[in-house]
C-alpha cells in the first residue's frame, strides 16, 4: 500500500490504501466527538466556526480554531514534504512511512494523555484536538500524495459530491462500461464505507474500551505500514524458493 507511488498505483492499491486509511479517520473522529465534542478528521466547518468567532470578537476562541486549522494544515505540508525531499534519498516505502509514524504517534500521545493525565479542562482539550487534527492533515497528505490526488480520507464532503456525479454518469449506458468511471466509483463507495464502519466500530469501541479506543485506530494504522513490509517478505521468501529449486536443478 504505501510502497508504490502516484501513477505506478492500481486502482487495488488505492482501494487497500483508502479503506483503511477512511476506516482509520472514521474511528477518530466518532472518538473525538464522544470525548470531546469536537470533530477531527476536517476542518471544513471550522472555517465557518473562526469567522464566526471573529465576527463576535471573541479573540481567543478564534485564535484556537485558527490553530486547529494550522495544525490541520501543517499536517498535510509536513506529509508531502517528507514524501518531496524523501525521494531518491530513501526508499519508497520508508518515506511514505514516516508520516504514518507520526500519525501514530500523535494518537497515541492522545490515548496515552487521556488514560494518565487528562483533568478535563478547556485548555487540554484544546490541545488534544489539535493533535488529532495534525494526525488527519498527516493522513490526508500522505494518502493525496502518494496516490496523486486521487485518495483523500479524512473527510467526504467532495467525495460524496464526486460519487453523486458518477452515479449520474452511469444513467449513460455507455459510461457503465468505462473502466476508469467504474473504478473511482469503486474506490470512493469503499472509502466511504470503510469510513462508515470505522466510525461505527469507534462508538461500540468506545462503549467496551474508553479512551483505550484510540489504541485501536493505531493498531489499525500499524497494518498499513506492516502490510507491505509482510509482502516484500513473501516474494522475498518465494524468490529465495525458486533460486533453491533452480541451484538443485542444475546440480
Amino acid at each position: 500500500m504505501l510502497r508504490k507511488y502516484s501513477n505506478h498505483r492500481t486502482i487495488q492499491d488505492n482501494i487497500k490504501l483508502g479503506g483503511i486509511t477512511a476506516f482509520s479517520a472514521g474511528m477518530v473522529n466518532v472518538a473525538s466527538v464522544i470525548v470531546f465534542f469536537s470533530f477531527t478528521s476536517n476542518v471544513t466547518g471550522y472555517y465557518a466556526v473562526f469567522a464566526q468567532e471573529m465576527a463576535k470578537g471573541n479573540w481567543y476562541q478564534g485564535a484556537v480554531v485558527l490553530f486547529w486549522i494550522l495544525l490541520f494544515l501543517i499536517g498535510s505540508m509536513l506529509s508531502n514534504l517528507i514524501i518531496i525531499h524523501g525521494k531518491g534519498r530513501l526508499s519508497s516505502y520508508l518515506t511514505h512511512s514516516i508520516p504514518l509514524i507520526l500519525e501514530i504517534i500523535s494518537i497515541l500521545f492522545v490515548g496515552i494523555y487521556l488514560d494518565f493525565f487528562y483533568e478535563d479542562s478547556l485548555k487540554e482539550t484544546e490541545v488534544l484536538v489539535g493533535a488529532l487534527l495534525f494526525a488527519m492533515g498527516l493522513q490526508n497528505g500522505l494518502t493525496a500524495s502518494i496516490s496523486n490526488s486521487v485518495v483523500k480520507t479524512t473527510h467526504l464532503t467532495g467525495l460524496t459530491t464526486d460519487l453523486a456525479i458518477l452515479i449520474s454518469m452511469f444513467t449513460k449506458e455507455s459510461n457503465r462500461t468505462n473502466r476508469l468511471l467504474v473504478d473511482k466509483f469503486h474506490l470512493l463507495l469503499s472509502i466511504v464505507i470503510a469510513y462508515v464502519l470505522g466510525g461505527l466500530l469507534s462508538g461500540i469501541s468506545f462503549a467496551i474500551l474508553s479512551n483505550k479506543t484510540f489504541y485501536v485506530v493505531c493498531a489499525v494504522l500499524l497494518i498499513i505500514g506492516l502490510y507491505d513490509h509482510y509482502k516484500l517478505y513473501l516474494v522475498k521468501k518465494q524468490f529465495v524458493k525458486r533460486h533453491r529449486q533452480s541451484v538443485s536443478l542444475t546440480s
